[in-house]
């Protein structure tokens, strides 16, 4: 790499690294901030909580990356021709499209790395997220449950009190669990409990003794309370959704084989990434263009957080209509990087890009 290339890769290095580390950040710190509000540290204990939080950030990761790289190219861009280095070096031989090439050696890379994300390190941790979280929404799992606290998960809608629990946490007394459904409330109460030995091709129980189950309708219209008593009640404890794996969560290669319009678009939305990235990079080239003699960071600024939002709209849409049927698997989702290479090509290329366009 020569010296030109290796000075504009070190000042598009530097924002971006640092608006990286601030965005990811700021997106740990939310969802660390809900990880702790749900009580998911006391259900699951600190190291899974940590787990699930290194996992929702490489998930976000996916759109910090392009963004990051689209904010550091304007930035870096800008200050260069802010100081009228980008004029001292045309005056020294060095034309726009060596200049295009330099930021092209940092934003390939970065593409990549995008790409091997959305395409196998994004499914990986949906698919290990969504098993935390089931194991965290599960009923009476009670592994990680301290005896004489509440617990309450608001997308199960259930609460679970313990009474006591022994050194070896099996054996319970004074169970309480209501359960929300849709048309029901449940209650069940227990005077003791035992959770039984995990056994291979089984599903996970607690055995119940000597307690009620209560069955509440949410309406008189809807049915009658229900009171059933028991001396031992089994009660499984596996979660449905473990095994329902959302398709943000299916492999790419199981994508690839589907005809159905929901992973259509999941999958050609994971391929286009990479390429997004980079066009995205791209068209911040134009866009970071200023006058030395007059400050228009701020306006460059704004425009740039217009372009960078009508994009992802127009990616939310190009999805939604794939899986909607509106468009179908060609052009699918293609026809947004295809709209801003032409926006690459005439911003970038305008003499190119004209005599494409007067030859058609």
């Amino acid at each position: 790499m020569k010296i030109i290339e290796r000075y504009i890769a070190r000042e598009l290095l530097r924002p971006f690294a640092v608006v990286s580390a601030i965005f990811t950040g700021l997106y740990g710190s939310f969802v660390g901030g809900r990880l702790l509000a749900e009580g998911v540290t006391n259900t699951l204990g600190l190291a899974v909580m940590l787990k699930l939080l290194l996992l929702k950030t490489l998930i976000a990761l996916e759109v910090v990356m392009p963004i990051t790289l689209y904010i550091a190219v304007i930035v870096a861009l800008s200050r260069l021709h802010r100081d009228q280095e980008i004029n001292v070096l045309r005056s020294a031989g060095v034309s726009d499209h060596r200049i295009v090439y330099a930021v092209l050696i940092f934003v390939i890379p970065v593409g990549i790395v995008s790409g091997a994300l959305s395409i196998h390190v994004r499914p990986w941790a949906y698919k290990e997220s969504y098993s935390l979280n089931a194991l965290a929404e599960s009923e009476l799992n009670t592994d990680r449950i301290q005896a004489g606290r509440f617990y309450g998960s608001e997308g199960s809608g259930r609460v679970i009190y313990i009474q006591t629990k022994d050194d070896t946490g099996k054996q319970m007394k004074d169970i309480f669990q209501y359960k929300r459904e849709a048309d029901k409330g449940e209650i069940i109460i227990a005077r003791e409990a035992q959770q039984q030995t995990p056994v291979a091709g089984e599903r996970p129980q607690i055995h119940l003794y000597d307690g009620v189950v209560y069955h509440l309708a949410r309406s008189p219209m809807e049915g009658k309370d229900t009171v059933t008593r028991f001396e031992k009640l089994v009660y499984f404890t596996d979660n449905k959704t473990v095994s329902e794996l959302n398709r943000k969560a299916t492999p790419t290669a199981a994508l690839s084989k589907s005809e159905r319009p929901k992973d259509i678009a999941e999958f050609q939305w994971r391929l286009s990434r990479p390429l997004a990235t980079i066009l995205l990079a791209l068209i911040a080239v134009p866009l970071s263009r200023a006058s030395p003699r007059q400050d228009k960071s701020t306006r460059t600024y704004i425009v740039a957080a217009g372009v960078s939002a009508i994009y992802y709209v127009l990616s939310i849409l190009a999805q939604n209509w794939v899986i909607r049927g509106t468009v179908g698997s060609m052009p699918g989702v293609w026809w947004l990087p295809g709209l801003m290479s032409f926006i690459v090509l005439f911003t970038l290329f305008p003499r190119l890009g004209r005599g494409l366009f007067l030859r058609k």
